[in-house]
């Protein structure tokens, strides 16, 4: 996996990927942002999973990982909306 990105996304990080607003059900993607200190597990790039709650800044994510729900929280600067 290469841990880098286009040339086109470097840069500063738009304000609007940090104020992102999901609701309750939503279907999210996580995607690493490389560029946000700390950084991201590398087991959730790419996977898909559902808006339960907000937790601050944050939204706690629901993703099944073989049989098993799991929650993890995680900052929107890292999930991009799905339809």
């Amino acid at each position: 996996m290469i841990k880098r990105k286009r040339q086109r996304e470097h840069g500063k990080i738009k304000l609007s990927k940090y104020f992102q607003d999901f609701k309750k059900g939503d279907k999210v993607a996580v995607v690493r942002e490389l560029a946000v200190q700390p950084k991201f597990p590398k087991q959730l790039q790419g996977r898909v999973g559902v808006v339960e709650s907000k937790r601050g800044r944050s939204y706690i994510i629901k993703i099944k990982d073989l049989n098993k729900e799991k929650t993890y929280i995680i900052h929107p600067v890292h999930l991009r909306g799905l339809k």
